[in-house]
């Protein structure tokens, strides 16, 4: 015997196929109220998607740590075998839920620990840098990489229109148009936290960390004409390969490594370690292996696994903290609002969200969506007078939580470039030392191409400089590249 169908509240309902009217043809009645749920709950399935990293996928699995590095961090999560269970949500930053997968981008790579201690995220991408150093460019960098608001349309002009007038997107747009912006799959890819954070030992010493997640698959591009093809035969490409993949039992792996700088190397370090358009040296500090994490379970509902997943690098643990780094700062307000907004206040109440080990106890109260809370006799405020029985205390003894020595008085100004910086210097290096002769002669062809859409004159010469403030040779390369192209275009048009 089949179960019933029902309503929401549980009661089986005569037809899934026809509503009640009266006679076969004549008006619906508005307490078929079966029908009137059915369609008030179609209205509000969708809820608002992600700004930015809107089109994404992803699945659950668990991490385990294989070395010891206690000497740096108390988290449970990272003490030696320790095993944890882990979502990862891949995604693409600027295309709305609709978009191929495929399009150039940078993707993202956000991923929670269920540690015994509570939700750990670290949410960055598969570049371990980003396009800018300070929050308050952000959203405008988003709606640059938006629609216009008259055609409804991208547009290459206001995209190069910021970057160009933004020189520390240089080293994070150098990896975009290499071969990272292309990733053969979401398999396929390193992830990095970008950000830098802290963490804090048994002893309360302190050290920054950046984090890297190694993929076992390697590292593989796919090519612009691929890409191309793709965005149109399966938009969803690098969603159905992950899936797929995990289905068949091909469960992908990532290595999790961390490089450590000690606190107070991070006054002196010949780059400032907590801005995000920087990376550290290897050879100043080399990868450091924690463990081993796999995905080995796909979502049964996207929706509620998936799409609902509110991650925020604000999530963090007894010994791991937050740096200085200003976009991080933003950030671990930004996320958390982003979630109340598209979900609702109580999103962390839903299950993909609670922490799986850890117990909540708290003195928030109510609001939208509010299923779990404390037991009858907790007060709902503290202070309060009723002890044990009035709801839980703070535990002034958890321990040190992540801090740093204030460097001055409250002002606006950019980070800090020390004396060998500049915005351009690391993004050069990546094209001339990192990036071998195929790679480079990939990326001269991916520029001119962009430079082919940009339609401003003076935006166009902006582009040229752009570069050549990177690498002066391939300045001067793309001086030549795009006008010849636009050149051989009139001559193609002029002669059809």
């Amino acid at each position: 015997m089949t179960e019933p169908t029902t309503t929401q509240t549980g009661t089986p309902v005569p037809s899934d196929a026809h509503s009640l009217t009266v006679g076969a043809d004549g008006p619906t009645v508005l307490h078929d109220r079966y029908l009137v749920e059915k369609l008030a709950s179609f209205n509000r399935e969708r809820v608002p998607e992600r700004n930015p990293h809107a089109k994404g996928g992803g699945a659950f699995g668990t991490f385990t740590v294989t070395e010891d590095v206690s000497a740096y961090t108390k988290a449970a999560v990272f003490q030696p075998g320790a095993v944890s269970e882990t979502l990862l949500r891949f995604s693409s930053v600027a295309g709305e839920q609709g978009s191929p997968d495929t399009w150039r981008d940078v993707r993202g790579f956000a991923l929670r620990f269920y540690t015994t201690e509570g939700n750990l995220d670290i949410v960055g991408n598969n570049t371990p840098t980003f396009f800018l150093r300070d929050a308050m460019k952000f959203p405008d960098f988003i709606h640059s990489q938006k629609r216009l608001g008259d055609s409804g349309l991208r547009n290459a002009d206001m995209q190069w229109d910021f970057w160009t007038l933004s020189p520390e997107t240089a080293h994070q747009v150098t990896y975009l148009m290499g071969d990272r912006g292309l990733p053969r799959s979401w398999r396929h890819m390193n992830g990095y936290g970008s950000h830098t954070y802290q963490w804090i030992n048994a002893e309360g010493d302190r050290f920054w960390v950046q984090y890297h997640f190694l993929s076992h698959q390697g590292v593989e591009a796919m090519s612009p004409e691929e890409a191309e093809k793709l965005a149109g035969s399966d938009a969803d490409y690098y969603r159905r390969d992950l899936f797929d993949a995990i289905a068949r039992g091909e469960n992908p792996s990532w290595d999790v490594f961390v490089q450590i700088m000690p606190y107070e190397e991070g006054k002196t370090y010949r780059f400032n370690p907590f801005d995000l358009t920087k990376t550290w040296s290897k050879k100043d500090y080399p990868r450091i292996k924690v463990g081993t994490f796999t995905l080995d379970r796909n979502p049964q509902n996207f929706f509620a696994e998936i799409e609902q997943a509110a991650f925020s690098p604000g999530n963090q643990v007894p010994g791991t903290g937050i740096s200085p780094d200003k976009m991080l700062m933003a950030r671990v307000f930004a996320y958390s609002d982003a979630q109340r907004y598209r979900i609702g206040a109580n999103y962390n109440q839903l299950p993909v969200n609670q922490p799986h080990a850890a117990e909540v106890r708290n003195y928030m109260h109510e609001g939208q969506m509010q299923y779990k809370f404390n037991p009858a006799e907790h007060r709902v405020y503290t202070p309060n007078s009723f002890g044990a029985a009035g709801g839980p205390t703070a535990d002034p003894v958890a321990g040190a939580e992540a801090s740093w020595e204030s460097d001055g008085e409250l002002m606006r100004a950019s980070a800090t470039l020390r004396a060998d910086d500049d915005d351009f210097g690391q993004a050069g290096t990546l094209y001339r030392e990192v990036f071998d002769d195929a790679q480079r002669a990939r990326f001269l062809d991916v520029l001119t191409g962009q430079g082919r859409g940009i339609t401003i004159d003076a935006i166009r010469e902006r582009f040229y400089q752009y570069w050549t403030n990177v690498d002066a040779g391939l300045g001067e390369a793309l001086r030549q590249s795009v006008p010849a192209v636009e050149d051989d275009l009139d001559k193609e048009l002029a002669s059809l």
